[in-house]
């Protein structure tokens, strides 16, 4: 009988063990249904690939690529960022990745849970990021860095690894997901429009410019005479009058000679 007691114990101790454990377990997000796999990446802000939250995306790239996509972000969302990056058989030692979020201003974003910058070590064939974003407002004041509607930015990088592996071919799986509707939020306000940056600020010119016409000039003792407004006019000017003054001064003081 005692026996039986401390096993029923043993095993009501075990379940409220690990009933937090598989409460606290995350979903492993999926794509959305028929979603395109976006098979690009940009290498800075202004060339960062458009992806949409439940697109997947595949890319090949080299160790050290800054890699950049940019997705949509709508009033009362939480998005959640999950990129994997798989390794070739040969390393030469350990590595440290990172993935960060911004918003439309370029205002990098904290992360409320996930792996953001992980380090695996070099008998590690691949490695698991993650960032879960904080709910985007409709509204905040313009000193605070809580994330707004509009466009956001992920990027994916290498911030430590040896100098042998610098370039090593690597595949790249990433997924961003997005839980909400999107507008349902209690913040009495709403932002005037999204925070989403100029990407074509200037115009790209594909031809030569053409020079402007120069003025012919009127004589070609114009071009020797000095302008009316300049310095050196004036000080020829006043040079001239000055040696006049001396001569006419010198001619009135001077004594007559005596016969």
């Amino acid at each position: 009988m005692r026996t039986l007691l401390r096993s029923a114990a043993a095993l009501v101790a075990a379940g409220l063990i690990l009933a937090p454990a598989a409460a606290s377990a995350a979903p492993t997000p999926t794509p959305s249904p028929g979603a395109a796999t976006v098979t690009k990446a940009g290498t800075s802000f202004l060339t960062a690939t458009a992806i949409t939250a439940g697109q997947p995306v595949r890319v090949g790239a080299s160790t050290g690529d800054h890699l950049y996509w940019a997705f949509p972000a709508e009033a009362g969302q939480v998005h959640q960022v999950n990129a994997t990056v798989t390794f070739p058989k040969v390393r030469s030692g350990a590595s440290t990745w990172t993935v960060d979020v911004f918003d439309g201003l370029r205002r990098r974003q904290a992360c409320t849970a996930g792996a953001q910058t992980p380090t695996v070590p070099a008998s590690a064939t691949s490695v698991t990021l993650g960032c879960t974003l904080r709910q985007v407002r409709p509204w905040a004041e313009p000193w605070s860095a809580d994330p707004l509607p509009g466009t956001y930015y992920v990027r994916l990088s290498v911030v430590d690894l040896p100098e042998p592996d610098l370039g090593l071919p690597i595949d790249v799986e990433l997924l961003v997901t997005a839980d909400g509707e999107g507008g349902a939020s209690g913040d009495d306000g709403e932002l005037t429009a999204p925070l989403v940056p100029n990407g074509r600020a200037g115009t790209v010119l594909t031809a030569e410019p053409t020079a402007e016409p120069v003025a012919e000039e009127g004589s070609s003792l114009t071009g020797w005479l000095p302008e009316p407004g300049s310095r050196w006019f004036w000080t020829t000017a006043g040079g001239v009058l000055a040696a006049v003054a001396g001569v006419v001064g010198f001619a009135l003081t001077r004594r007559p000679r005596r016969r």
